[in-house]
């Protein structure tokens, strides 16, 4: 049976397992645009100290008074109410990922104790997502598993077979019963939502912690509401567009920008038998793609075995496991189980309506075909499946407004933090966010493979600065590199 391709592929998430392991509200009180009431999350969370509520919020803001719908958020509230200034929204990437159980997450896997005195922590789905009236495209099982990168064209006429069943999920969300949330699911109007939180929360300003594609949410809302932002960390970046086309592409560099570090950890292992040098081991992930296209394995083709490979190098701690499932299916022995992700089929909807609604993407089969064409070339791992053709190509082409641009007008109060070999989102495209922002922003990377710093990286100088900034106000005098510290 085919599996489904890791969430990574969306550029998800850091730390998307332990949210998993997070109890989710299964009921939420109810609220009123200016009055938030906390209640429990779920009787699971009893002993849990995180609370949850809804606000109502506009479905377009054009329209203030108009169709409302449900934003659920969560609070990890303080316990030093004599240390505390503020609240700090957080949001965990995606887009299409809850966020609810974010803050429980962030305090499990590390956030300073001094940080959590400072701050309520908040979470919450973005609207479309989970508990946050979500959207649907009605999905099929199967559009399911095809996951959220195209197959890996080897031809030009990969990409046109590919385009029909583009163009079909295009119409299911255009035709769908959520279709009228469609149009207003984007990366501005949530954090239009998230001024909505502020304001609700009574808070004249917000601070802010966001990773992946919760950076460019963020980079969003401190440029649509600079006078209202406090202090903005931004982990993992996208680009000044967002999770748009180019980002899409930038896959490709992003997985032979990490690779190498997995082909070192592999050659000093030779008990895995996949080689005993980088160049050995390099050779070897594209003779198993090659293979598996031809022959799946146990339900492994060549395009999973390449998702379970970008998937897995988000983190050095999947490396052995990696390493062993390579081997199992080099030498065809049983497979470690893949189980398919939950909530896939809202996850996938919400994505669609963010990236597809947020920006224009290439409108013809042929430019894709020449994308394809050039990304195979320069980056053979991925680029066959990142530079394909998805839904965003068939997208109704009226847009509710145009994407936000992001510039350097607004307070200095961002601080953005980067792995230099992150997959998901490459140094290349934070490295022009960087730019974009100008005098607002300082940057901090660290010389280090993954994706996601902050606070579940080993490098203590990165981690050591984005504690400072929220506890402090201080940043780095200028952008700051750290070296390379041991793991953990």
């Amino acid at each position: 049976m085919r599996r489904t391709l890791p969430l990574a592929l969306a550029a998800t998430a850091v730390a998307a397992s332990a949210m998993a392991a997070t109890a989710i509200p299964a009921s939420v009180a109810a609220a009123t645009p200016d009055t938030v009431r906390w209640g429990p999350c779920s009787e699971k969370a009893a002993s849990s100290r995180l609370e949850c509520a809804t606000l109502n919020v506009p479905l377009d803001y054009r329209d203030p008074d108009g169709r409302q719908i449900e934003i659920a958020i969560s609070r990890l509230a303080s316990e030093k109410p004599s240390q505390r200034r503020g609240v700090l929204l957080t949001n965990p990437g995606g887009p299409g990922i809850t966020g609810l159980g974010y803050p429980a997450a962030l305090a499990a896997s590390g956030l300073p104790r001094k940080v959590l005195d400072s701050y309520d922590v908040i979470g919450f789905d973005p609207r479309g997502v989970g508990r946050s009236t979500p959207v649907t495209c009605d999905l099929t099982p199967e559009q399911q598993k095809r996951g959220n990168l195209p197959p890996y064209a080897h031809t030009a006429a990969d990409v046109a077979r590919e385009a029909g069943n583009a163009r079909t999920v295009a119409e299911q969300c255009a035709s769908s019963r959520t279709a009228w949330m469609h149009p207003h699911t984007t990366t501005a109007n949530t954090a239009r939502d998230m001024d909505r939180i502020r304001a609700a929360l009574g808070e004249p300003k917000l601070s802010y912690l966001g990773a992946s594609y919760g950076t460019y949410l963020g980079a969003v809302y401190t440029t649509m509401f600079p006078g209202h932002s406090d202090r903005i960390v931004l982990d993992s970046s996208l680009g000044p567009g967002g999770y748009d086309v180019t980002a899409m592409r930038l896959f490709a560099r992003g997985l032979e920008d990490r690779f190498p570090d997995f082909a070192a950890f592999v050659a000093a292992h030779p008990e895995y038998g996949l080689g005993t040098t980088p160049k050995q081991v390099t050779a070897e992930f594209f003779d198993l793609a090659k293979r598996l296209e031809a022959k799946p394995v146990q339900g492994y083709d060549g395009n999973l075995f390449r998702g379970i490979t970008f998937d897995a190098l988000y983190s050095d701690a999947n490396m052995p496991q990696l390493a062993k499932t390579w081997q199992t299916l080099d030498t065809d022995r049983p497979t470690p189980p893949n189980p398919p992700l939950p909530n896939m089929e809202n996850f996938m909807s919400a994505r669609f309506s963010v990236i597809c609604g947020d920006s224009r993407w290439p409108e013809t089969v042929r430019e894709y075909q020449r994308n394809v064409a050039i990304d195979r070339l320069r980056h053979p791992m991925l680029g066959g499946s990142s530079a394909g053709i998805g839904p965003c190509a068939f997208w109704p082409d009226k847009r509710v407004e145009p994407p936000v641009r992001i510039g350097d007008r607004g307070p200095s109060n961002v601080l953005m933090v980067q792995n230099e070999r992150d997959p998901g989102t490459p140094l290349a495209g934070a490295q022009k966010l960087r730019r974009a922002f100008g005098k607002r922003a300082t940057m901090v990377t660290a010389d280090q493979g993954g994706h996601g710093v902050y606070p579940f990286g080993a490098n203590t100088c990165a981690n050591d600065a984005v504690t400072a900034f929220l506890t402090t106000g201080q940043r780095p005098a200028r952008d700051l590199a750290c070296a390379a510290e041991p793991s953990r």
